[in-house]
């Protein structure tokens, strides 16, 4: 563990723990291109020697969804997810204009596939990790950018690790419609074999199902479920209860699947990624609440929910239950403290990881085992727990960026500062 107290005068130096890249194109006249300027931001760990795999953090369909995913790649709970597996972290924002036709990026096949394709070519350079162009996958999608995800899997399914469907599928759009007289919503997508290999999970909101305008997202999502588990797919059903549209605390299940399927399928060499052996995972029954390890399961296999490991098995429990999960250990302790006197007092800075399985919520600044200060003084998150970055509707930090930075006004140099990270639980680090 690095130091966590900084004693005034004496400060830690100060370490990089990541970096971060950006490529964007404009938007393209040219027949099959995409019609929209689009930004690719990656957030890459410090002292990455090899990058394993690309977690895709993809926004939905509208003006406020691309404004909201500007800051996807500065999340720090899911940094700590791409830390941890050697991953770096994208967060696509396609400048989709107000009432224009989502489908013109969110059907990849015009031309935001082929965009995608060349961002991670282009960062692969940037950044000087090459391996980024051929990394594999995990795609969160939320909306539109589930409906991404779907056609993604039908034409890269050798590259995706795992997908979460957050609210949103093509599956039912591409399908051909029992009135003889209507023609499919997109153009048919024919899913390979290999495209039933991919763990995942669809998410919709509970309080989707018979919505006037979100009511599809539900059945959207059931109905690629049961088609999907039909074929023998590995796919679980996860309904948050709390929720509609709006992500909620989705994070805190998707995080935990992404890190299940990551140590399931991750290549120990090359970059063919491992298969699901599915008698090690676990089923639910649909729209149950409880797992049991699939060897131990009674229910019909063929309509049961599947979940890749115990420890997964159980946040989801949690999670349809709840629409949150249970984190009894503390975060972890801030670093690189540093302490400035100046004419207005004395300036704390410091760095934190963020807690793995639920986030930073809050830190506490401590003067000689004091109490002094709260950042930020009163966390906020409409959709979920209070946070640290706080919490868009489409599941990213609000702008401005949360600041790891106290001023202890009128202060002289002299006492002893101590930083406390709060987790989201309201658990304390040590």
């Amino acid at each position: 563990m690095r130091p966590l107290l900084a004693l005034l005068l004496l400060p830690l130096a100060a370490l990089a723990d990541g970096a971060k890249y950006s490529v964007s194109y404009p938007a393209s006249d040219k027949p099959g291109e995409l019609i929209f300027p689009a930004t690719y931001n990656l957030w890459l760990p410090e002292g990455v020697k090899k990058v394993r795999g690309i977690i895709v953090h993809q926004h939905g369909c509208g003006t406020g969804s691309n404004k909201g995913a500007v800051t996807a790649a500065d999340d720090l709970h899911w940094q700590a997810l791409a830390r941890k597996w050697d991953c770096a972290l994208m967060g696509p924002v396609i400048g989709e204009p107000d009432k224009a036709n989502c489908r013109m990026w969110c059907d990849p096949r015009n031309g935001s596939e082929q965009t995608y394709l060349r961002a991670l070519a282009d960062l692969a350079k940037q950044t000087g990790h090459p391996e980024i162009a051929t990394a594999p996958w995990c795609l969160w999608g939320h909306s539109g950018g589930g409906f991404w995800s779907s056609i993604m899997q039908a034409k890269h399914p050798e590259r995706i690790v795992a997908i979460w469907f957050r609210s949103g599928t093509a599956y039912t759009y591409w399908q051909k419609p029992e009135d003889p007289t209507k023609e499919r919503a997109i153009p048919e997508v024919v899913l390979p074999a290999a495209a039933y290999e991919i763990p995942m999970i669809a998410n919709p909101g509970a309080k989707e199902n018979g919505d006037k305008r979100f009511n599809l997202a539900w059945t959207g999502s059931l109905a690629m479920f049961k088609a999907y588990r039909a074929m023998g797919a590995p796919i679980g059903f996860a309904p948050d209860p709390l929720t509609s549209h709006q992500t909620g605390d989705q994070r805190y299940a998707s995080i935990a699947f992404f890190d299940a399927c990551l140590a399931l399928r991750l290549p120990t060499a090359g970059n063919v990624l491992r298969k699901i052996d599915q008698s090690k995972g676990w089923l639910s029954p649909l729209l149950g609440t409880e797992a049991k390890p699939a060897g131990e399961y009674v229910g019909d296999k063929a309509e049961s929910g599947w979940l890749p490991d115990a420890a997964f098995a159980k946040a989801w429990t949690e999670y349809v239950q709840t629409g949150s999960t249970k984190d009894t250990t503390p975060p972890p302790a801030p670093f690189n403290v540093v302490t400035k006197a100046g004419a207005e007092g004395v300036e704390i800075t410091w760095d934190a990881h963020a807690d793995f399985e639920s986030g930073l919520r809050q830190f506490l600044v401590k003067k000689d085992g004091q109490v002094v200060g709260r950042v930020p003084e009163k966390p906020t998150n409409p959709f979920g727990r209070p946070l640290f970055q706080g919490m868009s509707y489409g599941d990213t930090p609000v702008q401005p960026l949360g600041q790891m930075r106290f001023l202890d006004k009128g202060a002289k140099p002299g006492a002893k500062y101590e930083i406390v990270a709060v987790n989201s639980v309201g658990l304390e680090s040590k």
